[in-house]
């Protein structure tokens, strides 16, 4: 799939880096006391991973047929740390069986914890990544 010319430079104009391209990724708080960028980051998807999810039990979602799917969310951090949820990617039967989904995905980042941008450089960087969730309700 080609990209619009319109697209492209607005991705240019983001400057968005992504993951590699960093010297100290996103993270949260709990995550400080790691020494390695690996164990940061695996705490970083870790920690945003299990709150969504949490949230998502919480709300004690109903289905018809058994779910057992990985959905794809792309975020962004931005230089001031906010998160940002770009695009979620759906599967059509979890479409189908959670329609709420998405909405209930964007209601549960209203309480994560703070979160520390990216920096390159000594500076704080946007960055952009994507979070594979599997989501299972039967």
């Amino acid at each position: 799939m080609k990209k619009t010319s319109s697209e492209a430079i607005l991705n240019e104009e983001l400057q968005t880096f992504n993951w590699n391209d960093v010297d100290v990724y996103p993270s949260f708080s709990i995550c400080d006391s790691l020494e390695t960028k690996d164990d940061k980051t695996a705490c970083f998807t870790e920690v945003l991973t299990n709150h969504i999810l949490k949230y998502l039990e919480n709300d004690s979602i109903v289905v018809t047929k058994d779910v057992n799917e990985t959905i794809y969310l792309h975020f962004q951090v931005s230089e001031t740390g906010v998160l940002s949820l770009s695009d979620v990617k759906l599967d059509s039967l979890i479409v189908q069986e959670i329609p709420n989904l998405e909405n209930l995905i964007h209601s549960s980042l209203d309480s994560l914890p703070k979160i520390f941008p990216a920096t390159k450089r000594g500076q704080q960087v946007k960055t952009e990544f994507e979070l594979p969730i599997i989501i299972q309700a039967n």
